[in-house]
């Protein structure tokens, strides 16, 4: 999360980091949805097509204040400012960083289960980052952090981090420096502040707190979260149509030849029944195949075995073979 800087954006990041996420996609067996979703709803906001432009709010309206936000109770300022981007650096860095934690968390718990996680650490987040702001009042600061603007994923990211780590006894680098991942958020937290001092400390601080709350939350609830149920029951609903469609377009795994079907298993589908001779499926109101002349429930061999019969009794396989091609010219 930065604060607002008037000064000018860097440029050329953006084709770099599609690329970027593009090869990192094709690498992978499984292609996290719900991670590809988030990147492209956050650089589409950045880049404001023309199609959306009369959709997307200016950044001015979704700023993250704390004063405007509980004076006017503006939800739209709470949870829309993550997703705006003040730069293409502030824009491509983040994006790197939910490209990485989002492959691992996604593929590890789940599309469901990481989409309601992301929704939960966005609310957690900008909630402790209101009331940590509000709570600053008491103390008497040059800039007060209760009138600071701000916008970014980078709150989602350092709560998405806490998450990642938190069953890691390893070691990871932190800008050079190797610290305990359970605590790499933290180092992260002190190292940015110092080295790029235009970003917003109390928004990366409520990510990390919100990544804790989660955390200590999920421990204690057995079972399922109800928002992963609540985004599991969304997503079928919504999926439904297409399921629907696919099932209807799937093509049929058998040969059609003409009215029925041959080869495939030996079970017959209600209303057909299937020719032990030749394998042809005939309609139920045929008395005979209509392929090979064989009755309803004769197994076509019988009439070999029989004296008594003077109508095709010497039909061997290579004949019923014949009629076929003659028939059908197959």
């Amino acid at each position: 999360m930065v604060r607002r800087n008037p000064r000018g954006i860097s440029s050329g990041m953006i084709p770099l980091m599609l690329l970027q996420a593009a090869n990192e996609y094709r690498r992978l067996e499984r292609k996290p949805p719900v991670t590809a979703a988030l990147l492209a709803a956050n650089t589409l906001i950045y880049l404001r097509p023309a199609f959306l432009d009369h959709v997307i709010p200016p950044i001015d309206d979704v700023f993250f204040n704390a004063y405007l936000i509980l004076k006017y109770k503006d939800l739209k300022r709470f949870f829309f400012s993550a997703f705006y981007h003040l730069g293409e650096s502030h824009l491509f860095y983040n994006m790197m960083s939910l490209l990485w934690k989002g492959i691992q968390l996604e593929n590890s718990m789940g599309s469901t289960e990481f989409a309601s996680m992301v929704a939960a650490l966005l609310a957690l987040s900008q909630g402790i980052t209101l009331l940590l702001a509000k709570s600053l009042l008491f103390f008497d600061y040059d800039r007060a952090y209760y009138h600071e603007y701000s916008a970014g994923f980078s709150g989602v990211l350092f709560a998405m981090k806490v998450v990642l780590n938190s069953q890691s006894d390893s070691c990871t680098s932190v800008h050079g420096i190797m610290v305990p991942s359970k605590h790499a958020a933290w180092a992260e937290l002190i190292l940015i502040q110092l080295l790029v001092p235009n970003v917003s400390f109390l928004g990366h601080l409520g990510g990390i707190l919100a990544g804790l709350v989660y955390l200590r939350l999920k421990g204690s609830y057995a079972g399922p979260s109800p928002l992963t149920a609540m985004v599991k029951g969304l997503t079928s609903v919504l999926g439904w149509p297409l399921r629907s469609l696919m099932r209807f377009w799937r093509p049929s795994q058998q040969r059609i030849f003409g009215r029925g079907r041959t080869g495939g298993s030996g079970d017959s589908v209600r209303g057909v029944w299937r020719c032990r001779a030749c394998t042809f499926d005939n309609s139920g109101w045929l008395s005979e195949c209509e392929m090979c002349g064989t009755e309803c429930g004769d197994d076509g061999l019988s009439s070999l075995h029989g004296s008594n019969s003077d109508i095709s009794s010497d039909i061997a396989l290579d004949e019923i073979r014949q009629r076929r091609i003659q028939r059908f010219g197959r």
